[in-house]
């Protein structure tokens, strides 16, 4: 079965409903990598028909972006690729906001950095043009308009294809709106934590742009794998996160249960199925999934071929509410 293919907004630009996603294969804040996996995973996908690969300069520091080169080098014409801007290690414009290893991160979105990352994005990932350039964390010292204003020259110049934001507010979409064409939002959204649905996915049907959800997994909690007993370990983000408490685990391990029936009259796993209940959603257009390994690749991608019948999608909001009500609504 094939996957589902969606349009990125108005670009012009079409890419499987199922990402693929790579931050976990930088390394940083997972606990580790394994480079020889991620290529093989990235290969696995687009094997599997995937063809929306989302990466940043960030993950890893330039590391995901050149591992997705490495494994798209001559299958560049296959894949629809998604990188960043605006978190940089080279500058202490814009304002500080993370340490990653030994560099400090900014988020500085003014024209020249803008311009300067996606030359050297275009570098670690081995192409002359990216299909969806997003700008990764909002600038408060540098005005949208000028943000808007280089993207869409790199657009008319055919450095990129289409236009996306990532973790912004209601105000902060609507200037881009108003500064130029905005063709996606990238933004969290899973069972657990949909308030974008208050007010950005409306903002994104009325203006017809396309919903990247990420973390749509939970960073693993719904994938039906993670029970109780699992202990991370290193620098995985997952150790000191409240979602991840042994309380919280045992009672999406009783929600997953709900989903195994419907998981086995399609053949896949309980995960596949939460994924399938992500984009069957309204407003959200594509789903991205992490994987580190072949397997966890194809077993997304068998996602993007299942269609939930709408007495399926009842029975899963019906267990949403009775197992994760006080989360799901969760900032």
């Amino acid at each position: 079965m094939a996957q589902l293919i969606r349009e990125i907004g108005k670009s012009g630009v079409s890419a499987s409903a199922i990402g693929l996603g790579t931050w976990a294969m930088g390394g940083w804040m997972w606990g580790g990598h394994d480079d020889a996996n991620s290529i093989k995973a990235i290969q696995a996908s687009v094997d599997a028909g995937i063809t929306m690969i989302d990466t940043a300069p960030a993950y890893g520091l330039g590391r995901a972006e050149e591992l997705v080169g490495k494994a798209v080098e001559g299958r560049r014409d296959q894949v629809v690729i998604a990188t960043k801007c605006g978190m940089v290690w080279d500058t202490d414009k814009g304002n500080y906001f993370v340490d990653e290893h030994d560099k400090k991160i900014h988020r500085y979105l003014g024209a020249e950095s803008v311009r300067a990352e996606l030359e050297t994005s275009l570098k670690r990932l081995r192409t002359d043009y990216i299909d969806l350039y997003i700008t990764h964390w909002q600038d408060p010292t540098t005005p949208i308009s000028e943000t808007m204003g280089v993207l869409e020259d790199l657009k008319r110049e055919g450095k990129i294809r289409a236009i996306g934001i990532s973790n912004v507010n209601a105000d902060e979409m609507a200037q881009y709106l108003a500064s130029g064409q905005l063709d996606c939002i990238q933004e969290c959204y899973n069972m657990l934590e949909r308030k974008l649905e208050d007010q950005l996915v409306p903002m994104c049907l009325e203006n017809n742009v396309a919903v990247l959800s990420y973390s749509s997994m939970a960073l693993g909690l719904l994938s039906g794998k993670i029970g109780p007993d699992r202990v991370f370990e290193g620098d995985d983000l997952r150790r000191e996160n409240p979602k991840f408490s042994v309380e919280n685990r045992q009672r999406i391990a009783d929600f997953m249960k709900v989903l195994q029936p419907i998981a086995e009259a399609h053949n896949v796993e309980p995960g596949q199925v939460v994924i399938a209940w992500t984009i069957a959603q309204p407003g959200i257009t594509f789903s991205l999934c992490g994987a580190r390994n072949p397997a966890q690749a194809i077993e997304n991608a068998r996602a993007g071929e299942i269609t939930l019948s709408t007495d399926e999608l009842t029975v899963i909001d019906s267990a949403i509410e009775a197992h994760l009500g006080p989360v799901a609504r969760a900032a």
